[in-house]
């Protein structure tokens, strides 16, 4: 039986300063609390990682910004939920603006956190995509690849 990947987006949304970075208390029913980058699943045919992560960003935090100015970092592997799930670190425009709470049946909250203070547990997804862009992250790759693009 062949299993359908999944394909999403995490998007690290650093401060204007470059000190900080925007993290939500995730919440998801039957899953254990974590802290977890805004993103998600891409959605529609031909949506690509960057446009899937503009769209969540919005969806999730009310925050508009462009997919133009959205960039790739590295791409993910992992198989912790039994299938392929392939996830994009995606680079944002640095952002002050206010987060909002959109979705309150899967998000707590959104803070923003000092690079050398991130919180956990961080849910796994997030944690990839962190340790893609900060080389000091203490987040284990453990048995996910990943495949770090051109800077």
């Amino acid at each position: 039986m062949t299993v359908a990947p999944m394909l999403g987006a995490g998007v690290i949304v650093p401060s204007t300063d470059g000190r900080h970075v925007l993290l939500g208390r995730r919440i998801t029913a039957g899953e254990p609390p974590t802290w977890s980058l805004p993103g998600g699943k891409v959605e529609a045919p031909g949506e690509s990682f960057e446009e899937a992560a503009a769209r969540e960003l919005a969806e999730e935090t009310g925050l508009f910004l462009p997919a133009e100015r959205m960039r790739v970092l590295a791409v993910l592997l992992d198989h912790e939920l039994g299938r392929p799930r392939l996830t994009a670190a995606v680079l944002a425009p640095p952002s002050d603006a206010p987060a909002l709470v959109t979705e309150p049946h899967a998000c707590g909250g959104w803070e923003r956190f000092p690079l050398d203070a991130l919180p956990t547990p961080m849910f796994l997804p997030s944690g990839l995509v962190l340790a893609s862009w900060l080389p000091d992250a203490p987040f284990p790759l453990g048995n996910a690849h990943r495949y770090v693009l051109g800077r």
